[in-house]
């Protein structure tokens, strides 16, 4: 199947960090400036994308992806600013270092499936709020998010969420260790 007119597939998957703790902040800004958000991705914080395509993720591979994350501890993450990317405006965890192992642990397991599909030399964990807006409407976003923060999450669990052609679909969670 083609691309949707959101930019993602059916089929596609990946694996993500649920940040329900910001959904009273970012929520209404998403739904109207985040393409994923309108495709029923809550607000979270991507630990590899794209993932295995829908057709090979069986049970073998879920008590792969659960024995890789049960190795990961439970953390507490602070959002506490925002920042940008171009075309691109988001929060920033403090530390991120706990994501960055997450994303490191998957692609130690599989590194076929390199972040963002190899198209960044760093990649920076993120709660993406606004994606392809002019400055104006990036500057207000940024302002009223500001007037929130910080946002303190605890982070246990790891999303796998499938594109079905329409939406994205929750299809497993895996605690951390």
């Amino acid at each position: 199947m083609g691309q949707q007119a959101d930019g993602f597939r059916a089929g596609q998957s990946g694996l993500i960090v649920r940040v329900p703790e910001a959904e009273p902040l970012v929520r209404v800004w998403r739904d109207r400036l985040d393409p994923s958000a309108r495709a029923g991705v809550p607000a979270h914080v991507t630990v590899l994308f794209p993932f295995l395509d829908a057709s090979l993720i069986d049970q073998g591979v879920c008590a792969a992806i659960g024995e890789v994350l049960d190795r990961q501890c439970s953390f507490e993450a602070r959002f506490d600013r925002c920042r940008r990317f171009p075309g691109v405006l988001y929060l920033a965890p403090q530390p991120d270092t706990h994501f960055r192992r997450l994303t490191e642990a998957i692609v130690e397991r599989w590194p076929e499936n390199p972040p963002f599909g190899g198209q960044f030399d760093d990649v920076v964990p993120h709660l993406t709020v606004a994606q392809g807006q002019d400055e104006a409407v990036t500057e207000k976003v940024e302002a009223a998010l500001r007037t929130g923060l910080p946002v303190v999450a605890q982070v246990s669990m790891v999303d796998l969420l499938v594109h079905g052609g329409r939406r994205w679909d929750r299809r497993a969670s895996f605690r951390l260790g």
